[in-house]
């Protein structure tokens, strides 16, 4: 079978219309029509692209052969524009991420700020604390569909881009370090009377008129710290995918899907 037969026999079994494949592809069905009837070949990133929507590899679709090859195409390809929008949909989370435990962080300082009275520290307590439950439950909300499949597949990328996400990768890494640095700073300066009246160290009466700054102070490194781990962690995804796939958590989510499938 030839390229333009699979193409075919692929649309059909999927149920594909020319148009709806070509919409798919971000291309014309005119284009199809001719690739189906051996008028030429798509180009390298739509045969990527024809891989992932049927689930076939390169190796079956370029090659004369009638049965698809055992060895398929070890990852997902991602176009520019999509590596592009999950970048963006990464970004997104950490604002809400950040700002849902900030906010819940922020939660504590009424106890302190009114002495311990809940009569006067409660309703603060949990409008602070209900606004930092909304910003993390909505970030169930706002993760798209499209973008899940990234975490569990080997990534491909076109040579040239994957060139580029590393230099973003590494020089993000590079700005947010100092980001990094002032968030553990504040954290632990926050920490460090709470820890001081835990160990006895100084006396509870002396740092208590203390601890909201010291709240503050570790909320706003809370903040700081997961707003830049996340969207790091979302280049690191695309950027150093290899290291992600290694990884045991990967594995083994990766399996327990397959046997899932299987069931």
């Amino acid at each position: 079978m030839t390229f333009g037969e699979k193409l075919f026999k692929l649309r059909k079994e999927k149920g594909f219309s020319q148009e709806a494949l070509a919409e798919k592809l971000n291309t014309t069905r005119q284009a199809i029509s001719k690739w189906e009837n051996g008028q030429g070949y798509p180009e390298t990133e739509k045969l990527l692209m024809i891989g992932n929507i049927f689930g076939v590899s390169m190796d079956y679709l370029l090659k004369d052969t009638s049965e698809q090859s055992n060895e398929t195409e070890a990852g997902y390809y991602v176009s520019k524009e999509m590596a592009e929008g999950f970048l963006l949909s990464s970004k997104k989370m950490a604002r809400y991420t950040s700002f849902g435990l900030f906010f819940i962080a922020l939660a504590f300082i009424p106890y302190f700020i009114f002495n311990q009275d809940p009569t006067n520290y409660l309703i603060p307590t949990i409008i602070f604390g209900t606004i930092g439950v909304g910003c993390l439950a909505s970030t169930s909300f706002l993760e798209e569909d499209q973008y899940k499949i990234l975490k569990q597949e080997p990534l491909l990328f076109d040579e040239k881009y994957l060139q580029e996400l590393n230099i973003r990768y590494e020089n993000r890494k590079k700005k947010y370090a100092i980001f990094m640095i002032v968030g553990f700073a504040s954290f632990a300066m926050g920490f460090f009377p709470i820890g001081l009246e835990k160990k006895n160290i100084i006396s509870a009466d002396f740092l208590t008129p203390y601890f909201p700054i010291s709240i503050g102070l570790m909320a706003v490194g809370i903040y700081i710290l997961t707003h830049t781990s996340t969207i790091l962690d979302g280049y690191k995804l695309l950027a150093k995918n290899e290291l992600y796939t290694n990884r045991l958590r990967f594995k083994l989510r990766k399996k327990v899907r397959q046997k899932v499938d299987e069931l």
